[in-house]
C-alpha cells in the first residue's frame, strides 16, 4: 500500500543504499511539512528536503520547457539563428545592459555582505563581450537538426541515421552570469533549457531573462518556454529540478561536492548527467624544462581563479636548485599583478628546497570574507595535493618535487581530478610518454588556461569535464550546445514490394 510522507520525527531511520541508515535530524524534522518532498541520495545517504513551494516552481518550469520542446520543432532554423542575434543585440543595447548591471551590483553587494566570493559574479565589460561573442558564435553555427550521420542503402529502400534534438536540458550552475547565455546554446539543436542559478546571481539572471532573453525568444517567434529560469533562492530548487524525470539531460557546474550530490539526485531519477565540478590544473617541469618557458607557463596560468587555473606544480628533483627560484619569481609576479600577494603549499619533505626567507615569512591573503594574516608557506601531505585552492585575489598553489615525469603522472592519477595536465619539455618522447601516462581529459605543453570551449574551440561551452567519473556521454572534454543531441533512424522506401 502506498502512503504519503506527511511528517518526519527526530531520529527517524531512513534506509539508503539497500542496507544503510541515515537518521532524521532535529532541524529536518522541524522544517518538514505535509506536501514537502524528501530525497534520499542513494550514493551517500544525504537527506534533502524540498519544500512544496520550491518543488512546484521547478515542476512548473520543466512543464513549460517540455511544452516548448514540442513547439520548437515547428520553427525554422533561421528563426533560431535570429534568436541568437537578437539575444546578442539586446546585450549590446546600453539601456538593457544598464538594467543587468544594476541588478548585478545588487547581487555583488549582497554576496559581499555575506562573505561570499564575487570573483566570478561581477558582470564586467569583458564578461558582457564574451557573452555577445558566444551568442553570435551560436548564430553562425550550422543548424544541427537532421544532420546525416550515416546512410545504408538496400535494394528498394535505405536507412539514414540522423541527429535529432535531445529534449529538455536541466542546468544548475554557480553564480556566473555568463553561463546563462552559454547554456542557451542547446537551443541551436532544437532543445529547450531550464536554468537554476546560484542565489548570489539570481537578480542578475532575472534581469538577463526579462530584458534580453525572453524578448529575443518572443521577437524571433520561438516559444518563450524554450529557456526558463527557476526563480527561487532556495538551494533545494536544484534538487527539485534534477529529480524531474522529464529532463533528458542534467548539467551541473559548481563546487565538487555540490555537483556530485546533484549528479546523484539526477541519476537515481533516471536522468543522464554531465557534471562539471572539481577543477585545478597540474603543471610538470621535466628534467630538460626551459626556464623561460616554464616561468611563462606558471605566470600565465595564474591570472585568475577558475577551473583551469594552475593548482599543483611538480618540478623534477634534479632541477630544484635552478627551477624553484624561477617558479617562486613567476608566482610572485602573478601575485603582484593582482596586488594581494601569494600563498604557497609545499609537500612534506620538499620544504628544505625553498629559501629560508619564504619559510619564515607571513603574508596577507585576500579571501572572500576579507584579508587574513597567514604563513606564506604551509607544509601539506601528498594527499592534500588533491585539494583545489579556491582563491580570491591571492594566487595559491601547491608545489611537489618529483623523481621523474612518470612519478608526476602517478601522483596526478592518484590525487588530481583527472582534468588538466601540462608538461614543460623539449623532448618529444618525454612529452608523448607523459601524455600517454596521465589520465586527463586535457593535456598540453604550456600554460593551462587554454582549456576553455570558447577560447580553444570557438564554441561556447556548457562546461568542462574531467575523467573522475568515466568517459561516457561527453563527460570528458568540452560539453557544448551542439553536442546535446540524439540519433534516430529514418527509413526511405522506393520499392513498395520490399518484404522480409
Amino acid at each position: 500500500m502506498t502512503r504519503t510522507l506527511e511528517t518526519l520525527t527526530e531520529g527517524m531511520p531512513i534506509v539508503w543504499g539497500g542496507d544503510r541508515l541515515s537518521l532524521v535530524t532535529p532541524e529536518l524534522a522541524a522544517k518538514f511539512r505535509a506536501g514537502d518532498r524528501l530525497i534520499v541520495v542513494q550514493e551517500c545517504g544525504d537527506l534533502l528536503h524540498i519544500p512544496r513551494t520550491v518543488h512546484d516552481i521547478a515542476e512548473a518550469a520543466v512543464t513549460r520547457a517540455r511544452a516548448a520542446f514540442t513547439d520548437i520543432a515547428k520553427v525554422s532554423d533561421q528563426q533560431i539563428t535570429d534568436f541568437f542575434e537578437r539575444f546578442a543585440a539586446n546585450l549590446e543595447t546600453p539601456a538593457i545592459w544598464d538594467e543587468v548591471a544594476k541588478a548585478n551590483s545588487q547581487d555583488v553587494d549582497w554576496a559581499t555582505a555575506r562573505g561570499r566570493s564575487t570573483t566570478r559574479l561581477v558582470a564586467s565589460d569583458r564578461m558582457r563581450a564574451d557573452m555577445i561573442d558566444g551568442l553570435r558564435a551560436w548564430r553562425d553555427t550550422p543548424a544541427g537538426r537532421e544532420r546525416l550521420v550515416e546512410r545504408v542503402d538496400h535494394d528498394g529502400w535505405s536507412v539514414e541515421q540522423i541527429t535529432a534534438p535531445l529534449g529538455v536540458v536541466g542546468f544548475v550552475f554557480e553564480g556566473r552570469p555568463n553561463v546563462f547565455a552559454d547554456a542557451a546554446g542547446v537551443i541551436r539543436g532544437g532543445n529547450t533549457v531550464v536554468f537554476r542559478i546560484g542565489g548570489d546571481a539570481l537578480q542578475t539572471a532575472r534581469a538577463l531573462s526579462s530584458h534580453a532573453l525572453i524578448p529575443a525568444l518572443r521577437d524571433s517567434g520561438l516559444p518563450e518556454g524554450a529557456a526558463v529560469l527557476v526563480d527561487s533562492l532556495e538551494h533545494a530548487a536544484g534538487w527539485a529540478l534534477f529529480s524531474d524525470s522529464r529532463l533528458s539531460l542534467a548539467v551541473a557546474r559548481g563546487s565538487g561536492p555540490a555537483v556530485a550530490q546533484l549528479g546523484g539526485v539526477a541519476r537515481q531519477s533516471g536522468v543522464p548527467v554531465s557534471l562539471h565540478g572539481t577543477g585545478g590544473a597540474w603543471l610538470v617541469a621535466a628534467p630538460d624544462a626551459d626556464e623561460a618557458r616554464f616561468a611563462a607557463a606558471v605566470f600565465h596560468s595564474l591570472d585568475r581563479k577558475v577551473c583551469n587555473t594552475l593548482n599543483v606544480c611538480c618540478i623534477h628533483r634534479t632541477r630544484a636548485a635552478d627551477l624553484i627560484p624561477v617558479f617562486l619569481q613567476a608566482l610572485k609576479r602573478a601575485g603582484d599583478r593582482r596586488g594581494h600577494g601569494v600563498k604557497l603549499h609545499v609537500a612534506a619533505g620538499d620544504e628544505a628546497a625553498l629559501p629560508g626567507r619564504w619559510l619564515a615569512a607571513r603574508t596577507r591573503v585576500r579571501r572572500a570574507d576579507g584579508d587574513h594574516d597567514e604563513p606564506l608557506v604551509e607544509v601539506i601531505a601528498d594527499a592534500d595535493l588533491a585539494h583545489e585552492w579556491e582563491w580570491e585575489e591571492t594566487p595559491e598553489v601547491s608545489l611537489k618535487l618529483v623523481d621523474s615525469p612518470d612519478h608526476a603522472a602517478t601522483l596526478f592519477n592518484t590525487y588530481s581530478p583527472r582534468f588538466i595536465a601540462s608538461i614543460i619539455t623539449d623532448d618529444d618522447a618525454t612529452r608523448r610518454r607523459f601524455f600517454a601516462a596521465v589520465d586527463a581529459a586535457f593535456i598540453g605543453d604550456g600554460f593551462t588556461r587554454w582549456v576553455d570551449g570558447q577560447y580553444a574551440l570557438n564554441r561556447p561551452e556548457l562546461g568542462l569535464s574531467n575523467w573522475q567519473a568515466g568517459r561516457l556521454f561527453a563527460r570528458a572534454g568540452v560539453l557544448s550546445g551542439d553536442g546535446v543531441y540524439t540519433v534516430r533512424a529514418r527509413m526511405m522506401q522506393t520499392d513498395p514490394d520490399v518484404a522480409r
